[in-house]
């Protein structure tokens, strides 16, 4: 068995958009370090190592659909941010953090005001809407659970999570969107 790698570099690019939701909530970023694919212990390397939409991954792994609690939001005339916990259907368990932009421009305008419904997560609409998409994962990412990831998982103490940073791109390369993903403790 190989040794876990030493942590990369973290850089701005790894962190957005989640460090601009704590940067305009005036709050530091928790402890976040970049970690190598196969560090990710499991089940986690399962569900965040691999180039698909983390919705029907997760709703597969959890044999739930899921919705979203939105708890932060912007707009920039097509630019839409949102801060969201992913939940099940079954039970209302937290199964994701996540914080992303979307390029609404980008969506015909059924997809658009599904996103703006803020019910199902992008990933469940893209599937659902046929929307012709890839993943690019950029970092892995393992943090220590602060104040509002404790919050959003039900934690009450410390916690070692980890996450992935995630592009959706259109087949003409364009970004969809650009999204921090970061799971619980899985139970």
């Amino acid at each position: 068995m190989s040794s876990p790698s030493t942590p990369l570099p973290v850089v701005a690019e790894h962190l957005f958009p989640l460090d601009e939701f704590y940067r305009r909530e005036g709050v530091p970023l928790p402890r976040v370090e970049v970690i190598a694919g196969p560090d990710v212990p499991e089940p986690f390397r399962s569900l965040l190592v691999h180039d698909h939409d983390m919705t029907p991954t997760l709703e597969a792994f959890y044999r739930s659909e899921i919705h979203i609690e939105v708890w932060g939001r912007a707009r920039q005339e097509d630019v839409y941010f949102r801060e969201v916990v992913l939940r099940l259907d079954t039970n209302l368990r937290p199964v994701e953090f996540g914080v992303s932009q979307i390029n609404l421009a980008l969506f015909d305008p059924g997809v658009r005001q599904l996103i703006l419904d803020e019910y199902l997560p992008l990933g469940h609409i893209l599937k659902l809407r046929q929307v012709p998409h890839r993943g690019r994962p950029r970092a892995f990412l393992r943090l220590e659970a602060d104040d509002l990831m404790r919050r959003a998982f039900g934690l009450r103490g410390p916690a070692t999570l980890y996450g992935r940073r995630n592009t959706l791109r259109d087949f003409q390369d364009r970004s969809l969107s650009e999204i921090v993903e970061i799971l619980p403790p899985v139970r």
